[in-house]
């Protein structure tokens, strides 16, 4: 349901909708509930008429990632965020995945982006925890030892 709600409220048209001043509550709570009704579960339209009662509709983005970290953190999953220069072959990823999963204790849902100003190894968050095993990190260590 909340996936489903970002995705209508973050459309640009319906963005538009909603900042138009020249929309009344009632017409917006409508076209809403014409369009979100159907797809949604019983508290799902609940919420909807909730945030929109108390024009909170931009909240709904950050209501769908904050329940999504909490579900994750009950489930006992830990989000991964590998940043590497280059594409991460998928037995590479599996490795990581493996290895994190050992050092963490739980299991992780990796998301692999690009940065090719790494120049090589990668970057790895998980919470507050970085763990920088790429060169340009490597290099920016030197440079700061070499100034000592």
């Amino acid at each position: 349901d909340l996936n489903f709600l970002t995705t209508v409220i973050e459309d640009t048209t319906m963005t538009a909708v909603i900042a138009n001043p020249q929309v009344d509550k009632n017409t917006l709570t409508r076209l809403l509930l014409d369009v979100c009704e159907e797809p949604l579960s019983k508290l799902g339209v609940n919420l909807l008429k909730i945030l929109l009662e108390n024009k909170r509709l931009n909240t709904i983005p950050q209501i769908a990632l904050q329940f999504e970290q909490l579900k994750a953190r009950h489930q006992g999953m830990r989000k991964v965020e590998i940043t590497a220069p280059y594409p991460v072959e998928p037995q590479q990823q599996q490795e990581i995945e493996t290895a994190l999963k050992r050092r963490l204790g739980k299991t992780v849902d990796v998301d692999i982006t690009l940065d090719k100003s790494l120049l090589g190894g990668c970057l790895i968050r998980t919470g507050d925890e970085v763990i920088d095993v790429s060169m340009k990190g490597h290099l920016q260590r030197l440079a700061t030892e070499l100034r000592r």
